[in-house]
Protein backbone atom coordinates (compact mmCIF):
# COMPACT_ATOMS: atom_id res chain seq x y z
CA UNK A 1 0.00 0.00 0.00
CA UNK A 2 1.33 3.05 -1.05
CA UNK A 3 0.79 6.21 0.61
CA UNK A 4 1.63 10.66 -0.30
CA UNK A 5 1.50 12.05 3.23
CA UNK A 6 1.44 16.29 2.22
CA UNK A 7 0.73 18.71 4.70
CA UNK A 8 0.09 22.42 5.90
CA UNK A 9 1.32 23.83 8.82
CA UNK A 10 -0.85 22.00 11.06
CA UNK A 11 -3.04 19.41 8.40
CA UNK A 12 -1.68 16.47 6.79
CA UNK A 13 -3.86 14.49 3.76
CA UNK A 14 -3.06 11.37 2.80
CA UNK A 15 -3.04 10.39 -0.99
CA UNK A 16 -3.27 6.27 -0.93
CA UNK A 17 -4.54 3.31 -2.56
CA UNK A 18 -6.45 2.15 0.38
CA UNK A 19 -7.76 5.99 1.28
CA UNK A 20 -10.33 8.17 -0.47
CA UNK A 21 -10.13 9.64 -3.52
CA UNK A 22 -8.44 13.26 -3.28
CA UNK A 23 -9.42 16.56 -4.85
CA UNK A 24 -7.01 19.17 -5.99
CA UNK A 25 -8.67 22.25 -6.60
CA UNK A 26 -7.99 23.46 -9.89
CA UNK A 27 -9.69 27.49 -9.66
CA UNK A 28 -5.89 29.50 -8.37
CA UNK A 29 -4.60 29.41 -11.95
CA UNK A 30 -4.61 32.61 -14.29
CA UNK A 31 -4.02 30.56 -17.24
CA UNK A 32 -7.47 31.83 -19.82
CA UNK A 33 -8.68 34.04 -16.53
CA UNK A 34 -8.18 37.86 -17.59
CA UNK A 35 -9.56 38.79 -14.72
CA UNK A 36 -7.27 36.62 -11.82
CA UNK A 37 -4.40 37.64 -13.98
CA UNK A 38 -5.02 41.49 -13.87
CA UNK A 39 -5.72 41.52 -10.34
CA UNK A 40 -3.09 39.42 -9.18
CA UNK A 41 -0.51 41.43 -11.47
CA UNK A 42 -1.13 44.31 -9.47
CA UNK A 43 -0.74 42.80 -6.53
CA UNK A 44 -4.60 41.86 -5.88
CA UNK A 45 -5.09 38.44 -4.28
CA UNK A 46 -8.67 39.09 -2.91
CA UNK A 47 -9.87 36.59 -5.98
CA UNK A 48 -7.06 34.18 -4.69
CA UNK A 49 -8.38 34.27 -1.22
CA UNK A 50 -11.68 33.44 -2.12
CA UNK A 51 -11.29 30.78 -4.84
CA UNK A 52 -9.32 28.82 -2.24
CA UNK A 53 -12.32 29.18 0.50
CA UNK A 54 -14.91 28.38 -2.08
CA UNK A 55 -13.06 25.12 -3.08
CA UNK A 56 -12.35 24.03 0.51
CA UNK A 57 -16.53 24.58 0.85
CA UNK A 58 -17.33 22.47 -1.43
CA UNK A 59 -14.69 19.85 -1.00
CA UNK A 60 -11.22 20.28 -2.42
CA UNK A 61 -9.10 18.46 0.05
CA UNK A 62 -5.82 20.09 -1.40
CA UNK A 63 -5.39 23.47 -3.60
CA UNK A 64 -3.23 23.54 -6.55
CA UNK A 65 -1.43 27.12 -6.49
CA UNK A 66 -0.49 29.04 -9.80
CA UNK A 67 0.92 32.39 -10.67
CA UNK A 68 1.94 31.93 -14.50
CA UNK A 69 1.22 35.34 -15.98
CA UNK A 70 3.35 36.25 -19.05
CA UNK A 71 5.65 39.70 -17.97
CA UNK A 72 5.25 39.28 -14.67
CA UNK A 73 7.48 38.40 -11.69
CA UNK A 74 6.08 35.00 -10.89
CA UNK A 75 8.23 33.65 -8.39
CA UNK A 76 7.09 36.92 -6.28
CA UNK A 77 3.68 36.70 -7.54
CA UNK A 78 3.88 32.46 -6.68
CA UNK A 79 5.09 32.80 -3.33
CA UNK A 80 2.79 35.96 -2.45
CA UNK A 81 -0.35 34.17 -3.09
CA UNK A 82 1.22 30.51 -1.16
CA UNK A 83 1.28 32.79 1.95
CA UNK A 84 -2.34 34.32 1.51
CA UNK A 85 -3.41 31.57 1.09
CA UNK A 86 -2.04 29.50 4.02
CA UNK A 87 -3.43 32.60 6.16
CA UNK A 88 -6.98 31.50 5.42
CA UNK A 89 -7.34 27.79 4.85
CA UNK A 90 -5.47 24.89 6.68
CA UNK A 91 -5.68 22.18 3.67
CA UNK A 92 -2.02 21.57 2.02
CA UNK A 93 -1.27 23.09 -1.66
CA UNK A 94 0.35 22.24 -4.68
CA UNK A 95 2.80 24.50 -5.67
CA UNK A 96 2.60 24.47 -9.31
CA UNK A 97 4.72 26.28 -12.10
CA UNK A 98 7.18 25.45 -14.99
CA UNK A 99 9.51 27.62 -13.77
CA UNK A 100 12.32 26.70 -11.82
CA UNK A 101 12.42 29.96 -9.65
CA UNK A 102 8.90 29.95 -9.02
CA UNK A 103 8.97 26.71 -7.60
CA UNK A 104 12.17 27.48 -5.15
CA UNK A 105 10.26 30.80 -4.14
CA UNK A 106 7.22 28.85 -3.19
CA UNK A 107 8.52 26.33 -1.71
CA UNK A 108 10.67 29.16 0.58
CA UNK A 109 7.35 30.61 1.37
CA UNK A 110 5.13 27.62 2.18
CA UNK A 111 4.52 26.16 5.73
CA UNK A 112 4.53 22.41 5.81
CA UNK A 113 5.30 19.54 3.44
CA UNK A 114 3.75 20.46 -0.31
CA UNK A 115 3.13 19.07 -3.24
CA UNK A 116 5.31 20.11 -6.04
CA UNK A 117 3.68 20.49 -9.37
CA UNK A 118 5.80 19.03 -11.89
CA UNK A 119 8.67 17.29 -13.23
CA UNK A 120 8.61 15.58 -16.53
CA UNK A 121 10.94 12.67 -17.94
CA UNK A 122 13.19 15.30 -19.51
CA UNK A 123 16.48 15.64 -18.71
CA UNK A 124 16.97 19.01 -17.37
CA UNK A 125 13.31 19.01 -15.41
CA UNK A 126 14.85 16.00 -14.07
CA UNK A 127 18.02 17.47 -13.31
CA UNK A 128 16.84 21.03 -11.98
CA UNK A 129 13.52 19.83 -10.25
CA UNK A 130 14.36 16.43 -8.39
CA UNK A 131 17.36 18.42 -6.13
CA UNK A 132 14.81 20.89 -4.70
CA UNK A 133 12.31 17.78 -4.09
CA UNK A 134 15.08 16.41 -2.18
CA UNK A 135 15.94 19.79 -0.33
CA UNK A 136 12.75 20.33 0.60
CA UNK A 137 11.97 17.37 1.13
CA UNK A 138 8.22 17.79 -0.60
CA UNK A 139 6.12 15.22 -2.37
CA UNK A 140 5.99 15.57 -6.63
CA UNK A 141 4.02 15.21 -9.78
CA UNK A 142 5.88 13.18 -12.43
CA UNK A 143 4.29 13.92 -15.78
CA UNK A 144 4.54 11.46 -18.03
CA UNK A 145 6.36 13.05 -21.14
CA UNK A 146 10.09 13.58 -22.03
CA UNK A 147 12.06 15.28 -25.12
CA UNK A 148 10.14 13.23 -27.49
CA UNK A 149 6.86 14.43 -26.48
CA UNK A 150 3.66 13.04 -25.52
CA UNK A 151 3.34 9.76 -26.83
CA UNK A 152 -0.03 7.89 -27.83
CA UNK A 153 1.46 4.68 -26.61
CA UNK A 154 0.79 3.64 -23.18
CA UNK A 155 3.98 1.79 -22.61
CA UNK A 156 5.80 4.84 -23.53
CA UNK A 157 4.43 6.85 -21.17
CA UNK A 158 4.64 3.95 -18.49
CA UNK A 159 8.44 3.83 -19.09
CA UNK A 160 8.80 7.72 -18.53
CA UNK A 161 6.98 7.19 -15.04
CA UNK A 162 9.52 4.33 -14.23
CA UNK A 163 12.06 6.53 -15.52
CA UNK A 164 11.24 9.77 -12.87
CA UNK A 165 10.55 7.21 -10.11
CA UNK A 166 14.01 5.37 -10.66
CA UNK A 167 15.71 8.86 -10.83
CA UNK A 168 13.87 10.01 -7.59
CA UNK A 169 14.84 6.89 -5.78
CA UNK A 170 19.14 7.97 -7.15
CA UNK A 171 18.35 11.29 -4.92
CA UNK A 172 17.00 9.17 -1.99
CA UNK A 173 13.16 10.45 -2.98
CA UNK A 174 10.66 7.49 -2.30
CA UNK A 175 8.13 6.66 -4.71
CA UNK A 176 5.60 7.21 -2.21
CA UNK A 177 6.61 10.97 -2.77
CA UNK A 178 5.83 10.68 -6.74
CA UNK A 179 2.39 11.02 -7.91
CA UNK A 180 2.10 10.18 -11.42
CA UNK A 181 0.32 12.30 -14.04
CA UNK A 182 -0.56 9.32 -16.89
CA UNK A 183 -1.30 12.45 -19.01
CA UNK A 184 -5.25 12.25 -19.98
CA UNK A 185 -6.07 12.69 -23.65
CA UNK A 186 -9.21 14.39 -24.78
CA UNK A 187 -11.40 11.75 -25.98
CA UNK A 188 -13.06 13.39 -28.30
CA UNK A 189 -9.63 13.83 -30.05
CA UNK A 190 -8.83 10.60 -29.60
CA UNK A 191 -11.52 7.70 -29.27
CA UNK A 192 -9.69 5.09 -27.31
CA UNK A 193 -8.06 7.78 -24.51
CA UNK A 194 -10.51 6.77 -22.12
CA UNK A 195 -9.65 3.03 -22.43
CA UNK A 196 -5.69 3.80 -22.43
CA UNK A 197 -5.66 5.60 -19.53
CA UNK A 198 -7.75 3.23 -17.46
CA UNK A 199 -4.95 0.23 -18.70
CA UNK A 200 -1.90 3.12 -17.59
CA UNK A 201 -3.67 3.82 -14.42
CA UNK A 202 -3.98 -0.05 -13.70
CA UNK A 203 -0.31 -0.33 -14.42
CA UNK A 204 0.98 2.60 -12.79
CA UNK A 205 -0.81 1.26 -9.04
CA UNK A 206 -0.15 -2.46 -9.67
CA UNK A 207 3.75 -2.42 -11.16
CA UNK A 208 5.10 0.88 -10.62
CA UNK A 209 3.23 0.97 -7.41
CA UNK A 210 2.97 5.09 -7.58
CA UNK A 211 -0.14 7.34 -6.67
CA UNK A 212 -1.30 8.79 -9.46
CA UNK A 213 -3.15 12.50 -10.26
CA UNK A 214 -4.32 14.31 -13.89
CA UNK A 215 -5.66 17.47 -15.13
CA UNK A 216 -9.32 15.67 -15.43
CA UNK A 217 -10.60 18.04 -17.47
CA UNK A 218 -8.57 17.34 -20.23
CA UNK A 219 -10.69 14.28 -21.23
CA UNK A 220 -13.59 16.26 -22.29
CA UNK A 221 -11.57 18.50 -24.28
CA UNK A 222 -14.22 20.14 -26.75
CA UNK A 223 -16.90 18.05 -26.34
CA UNK A 224 -20.54 19.20 -24.52
CA UNK A 225 -21.57 18.86 -21.22
CA UNK A 226 -18.26 18.21 -20.00
CA UNK A 227 -18.88 18.16 -16.67
CA UNK A 228 -20.83 15.15 -16.64
CA UNK A 229 -18.22 12.95 -18.92
CA UNK A 230 -15.18 14.46 -16.52
CA UNK A 231 -17.03 12.93 -13.19
CA UNK A 232 -17.45 9.46 -15.69
CA UNK A 233 -14.14 9.66 -16.42
CA UNK A 234 -13.40 10.22 -12.42
CA UNK A 235 -15.55 7.40 -11.46
CA UNK A 236 -14.15 4.78 -13.67
CA UNK A 237 -10.34 6.10 -12.83
CA UNK A 238 -11.07 5.52 -9.22
CA UNK A 239 -11.95 2.17 -9.87
CA UNK A 240 -8.53 1.10 -11.66
CA UNK A 241 -6.40 2.87 -9.00
CA UNK A 242 -6.04 6.27 -9.64
CA UNK A 243 -5.93 8.20 -6.29
CA UNK A 244 -6.61 11.83 -6.91
CA UNK A 245 -6.90 14.66 -9.89
CA UNK A 246 -6.51 18.36 -10.25
CA UNK A 247 -10.13 19.40 -11.14
CA UNK A 248 -12.97 22.12 -10.53
CA UNK A 249 -14.57 20.99 -7.20
CA UNK A 250 -17.13 23.53 -7.39
CA UNK A 251 -18.49 21.51 -10.39
CA UNK A 252 -21.18 19.42 -8.57
CA UNK A 253 -21.52 16.44 -11.13
CA UNK A 254 -18.17 16.01 -10.78
CA UNK A 255 -17.64 15.96 -7.12
CA UNK A 256 -20.93 13.41 -6.86
CA UNK A 257 -18.77 11.25 -9.28
CA UNK A 258 -16.00 11.56 -6.83
CA UNK A 259 -18.05 10.79 -3.89
CA UNK A 260 -20.09 8.40 -5.56
CA UNK A 261 -16.77 6.31 -6.45
CA UNK A 262 -15.58 6.59 -2.86
CA UNK A 263 -19.35 4.89 -1.84
CA UNK A 264 -18.54 2.11 -4.16
CA UNK A 265 -14.75 1.19 -3.73
CA UNK A 266 -15.81 0.94 0.25
CA UNK A 267 -13.45 4.17 0.94
CA UNK A 268 -16.42 6.00 2.44
CA UNK A 269 -17.40 3.83 5.79
CA UNK A 270 -21.38 3.59 5.99
CA UNK A 271 -21.49 6.33 3.23
CA UNK A 272 -20.67 9.44 5.93
CA UNK A 273 -19.50 11.86 3.52
CA UNK A 274 -21.50 10.66 1.40
CA UNK A 275 -24.97 11.49 3.46
CA UNK A 276 -23.67 14.33 5.10
CA UNK A 277 -22.93 16.15 1.23
CA UNK A 278 -26.76 15.42 -0.31
CA UNK A 279 -29.18 14.34 2.66
CA UNK A 280 -32.30 16.42 2.43
CA UNK A 281 -32.48 18.63 6.03
CA UNK A 282 -36.35 18.97 4.75
CA UNK A 283 -37.02 14.69 4.23
CA UNK A 284 -35.10 14.52 6.95
CA UNK A 285 -37.01 16.43 9.09
CA UNK A 286 -40.54 15.45 7.81
CA UNK A 287 -39.75 11.64 8.21
CA UNK A 288 -38.88 12.92 11.61
CA UNK A 289 -42.01 14.36 11.91
CA UNK A 290 -43.47 11.05 10.89
CA UNK A 291 -42.38 9.15 12.93
CA UNK A 292 -43.38 11.29 15.77
CA UNK A 293 -46.88 11.19 14.36
CA UNK A 294 -47.00 7.46 14.50
CA UNK A 295 -45.72 7.25 18.17
CA UNK A 296 -48.35 9.46 19.12
CA UNK A 297 -51.27 7.39 18.05
CA UNK A 298 -53.33 5.40 20.42
CA UNK A 299 -53.28 2.06 20.40
CA UNK A 300 -56.50 -0.17 20.74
Amino acid sequence: MTETVISSASREVVIGFERPFVIIGERINPTGRKLLAAQMKSGDFSRVESDALAQVAAGAQVLDVNAGIPLADEPGLLAESIRRVQAITDVPLSIDSSVIDALAAGLSAYQGKPLLNSVTGEDESLDRVLPLVKKYGCAVVAISNDETGISEDINVRFAVAEKIVQRAADYGIPASDVVVDPLVMPVGALNDAGRKAMQLIRRLRTELKVNTTCGASNISFGLPNRDALNGVFLAMAAGVGMTSAITNPLHGEVMAAVRGADVMMGQDPECRRWMQAYRDPSAAGAGAGRERRRGNRRRV
